[in-house]
């Protein structure tokens, strides 16, 4: 932040402060929009040969932020990287020039760099579940093995994030049939819960060595902590390994899985999105796109005419 002017560092301050209390944005988002607007004007100081004061900031041109992206992808930013970047400047302009009253739009008009979308890599039905078979044989202690078991069936049974199955406290158990989660941006959303991840839970207490506190994390960690993702991550990757399954089943394939196995059962797409809780719609589309992909790859392995 050396590169930084005071004033521009207090605004990115507030702003990152507003984006947090105000947007409901979550500390990795804060981090990530740190990083980037930091990049983004220690850059701007250098390209200038100035300070990037508030006064230097109401000045950038369109040449400066095509200098900006051109210098990001030299450096080896991807597109969708750099578009993630675009988006993080573009906001924080929006607000630094409402707040000063000045014009921004050299910034607001820069063109975001054009990327094919990825479509989410779900699991086949038969892996999904022999992902949760098998992580239960990996690990010695069998309440380590029970707790895996859990998480990985909250992820496929009820579509939660990896962050809001290791976010749930004692107070949240026994589960009940329809669970509220606070998922990102402070949104709410109840999702049922299968019989199938109660019984995982319920397994995964009666093995645990420590006891359930109402305001603990329920599940934990070797040492008693909280657990973090990465020892799930790592229980995936060997997992995955053993049974010849690509690099793409990670947690969150399990949560793709949960929303492309309802669609191709005949679930609701808006159905889908609250239980996902996604904000847009065209989020949860994404997924008819691999429903579609997967039906085509049927239809040109079988079809005689194909």
């Amino acid at each position: 932040m050396s590169l930084i002017s005071p004033a521009a560092r207090d605004a990115l301050e507030h702003w990152l402060s507003a984006q947090k209390g105000l947007s409901g944005a979550s500390d990795n988002t804060i981090t990530a929009y740190q990083g980037d607007l930091a990049e983004f004007l220690a850059f701007m100081t250098l390209h200038k040969g100035a300070p990037s004061g508030l006064k230097a900031l109401e000045r950038i041109t369109v040449g400066d932020m095509r200098a900006w992206m051109a210098q990001a992808r030299h450096t080896g930013v991807g597109a969708r990287s750099l578009a993630r970047k675009l988006s993080a400047v573009k906001s924080f302009y929006r607000w630094l020039a409402e707040r000063e009253g000045f014009e921004a739009t050299a910034v607001l008009s820069t063109r975001s760099p054009k990327f094919q979308k990825k479509l989410p890599r779900p699991l086949a039905e038969d892996a999904a579940s022999a992902m949760i078979d098998t992580v239960a044989l990996q690990s010695e202690k069998p309440w380590v093995a029970a707790r895996d078991v859990a998480v990985l069936t909250l992820l496929y049974g009820c579509g939660l994030r990896i962050s809001e199955a290791l976010g749930l406290k004692g107070r949240d158990v026994p589960l009940p049939d329809v669970l509220r989660i606070i998922g990102k941006g402070g949104k709410e959303r109840l999702v049922p819960v299968l019989q199938a991840a109660r019984d995982a839970v319920d397994d995964y207490l009666h093995a645990c060595p420590y006891p359930v506190e109402p305001d603990a994390p329920l599940f934990r960690a070797v040492r008693g902590g909280a657990l973090a993702p990465r020892p799930i991550q790592k229980v995936m990757e060997k997992t995955r390994m053993q049974l010849g399954l690509p690099s793409s089943a990670t947690p969150h394939a399990m949560r793709h899985s949960f929303a492309t196995h309802l669609l191709s059962a005949g679930g609701d797409l808006r159905a889908i999105q609250e239980l996902l809780g996604h904000a847009s719609l065209s989020t949860t589309q994404a997924y008819t796109a691999v429903d579609t992909a997967r039906l085509m790859e049927v239809y040109d392995r079988t079809h005689p005419k194909a």
